[in-house]
């Protein structure tokens, strides 16, 4: 594929800031009646998420279901607009562009999404679904060389480029996310949000595409945000870690300091919970089991949003909400009383 010029960046880099999320907030109103709606209330999604992404560097955004992370998603893709806070991309507020600024952004920041299934148009062949952007951002690719281009798109992400004229319904989970990624890649993006690419795969398949990723990224430099819910995955790519749980960043940090000495509760609980396949490692960590559910994100408990299900609550938990910084540990935590403490190592996929 020589049309796609290489991001001069090695992997992990911390240099230029790509996308700097601040304080991102994303409501959603909850409405009562047929004909006349009012709002009774909110469903906090994403409540002050701050974020950095560097050039060719991997962020794992990870946490439970429902805490927020694919609002994240769509909101960094605009999908969604944000209810408050800010988006940066290469310094500028992705709400305040318009027009060309606009058009880059969403031909820079592209999506993997998580239903492989869902996500194809079932009426349009593979080839249209990954040159379906190229009739809005034509300068990408001459129109005359465009089915070349889409072959050697397919034979990059590990498909056979005679594929090009067949339909969705003819390929399985696997091959599907793989075109997923190869329409994002005609784009030739610097950010592509992994919204969970493989959560929906068998585990050989999973194993295959996040090397294909990680292939991908050594090869163009891309930066990614890998929204995972499993651990191991996410281990695998990232360089840094961010924790979610309930709308909130609650423990961030390189990949040996969130895995290797997890200091928020919610985090150590996380972790604990993994199975290792590893015989001579079982018996070797504490688990640990969190009392009660996942409160409300329309009502979420005040102060510290773990509190109801933490160990280590006191009275300072109910009343004020812990900031997300570095209290000794060595890396930022969002708990009064964090504490960092040795696991037994996430076995990689």
């Amino acid at each position: 594929m020589a049309e796609v010029q290489p991001i001069a960046a090695p992997k992990g880099a911390t240099g230029e800031a790509l996308l700097e999320i601040v304080e991102l907030q994303k409501l959603f109103p909850l409405t009562q009646g047929i004909v006349f709606k009012k709002t009774v209330g909110h469903v906090r999604a994403v409540d002050g998420v701050n974020l950095t992404l560097h050039r060719g560097q991997t962020v794992g955004l990870v946490g439970e279901s429902g805490c927020g992370k694919s609002t994240v998603a769509k909101l960094l893709v605009a999908l969604e607009k944000p209810t408050g806070g800010t988006i940066r991309y290469k310094g500028e507020d992705l709400n305040k562009m318009g027009g060309r600024a606009l058009k880059r952004y969403r031909r820079e920041v592209q999506i993997i999404f998580q239903d492989p299934y869902g996500s194809l148009n079932p009426r349009m062949t593979v080839g249209d679904i990954v040159a379906e952007g190229w009739s809005v951002h034509a300068d990408v690719a001459p129109r005359k060389g465009r089915l070349l281009r889409t072959q050697e798109l397919l034979e990059r992400v590990g498909l056979n480029p005679d594929y090009v004229h067949r339909y969705p319904h003819q390929f399985s989970g696997g091959q599907r996310q793989r075109i997923g990624i190869a329409r994002a890649l005609a784009m030739q993006p610097e950010v592509i949000v992994c919204d969970e690419p493989v959560s929906a795969l068998d585990v050989s398949v999973q194993a295959q595409v996040v090397n294909l990723l990680e292939d991908l990224q050594d090869d163009f430099g891309m930066s990614y945000l890998f929204i995972a819910h499993d651990l191991s995955v996410v281990r695998h790519l990232s360089d840094r870690i961010a924790v979610m749980y309930l709308g909130s960043v609650v423990e961030e940090g390189t990949e040996a300091q969130v895995y290797g000495s997890p200091s928020h509760p919610y985090t150590q609980a996380l972790l604990s919970s993994v199975p290792l396949h590893e015989p001579a490692l079982r018996g070797q960590k504490d688990r640990i089991l969190l009392q009660g559910d996942v409160p409300s994100p329309a009502d979420p408990p005040s102060g510290c949003r773990f509190r109801t299900r933490c160990w280590k609550a006191q009275d300072i938990c109910a009343a004020e909400r812990p900031a997300l910084i570095d209290r000794g540990q060595g890396h930022p935590a969002a708990c009064h009383f964090a504490e960092a403490r040795e696991v037994v190592p996430v076995e990689v996929l």
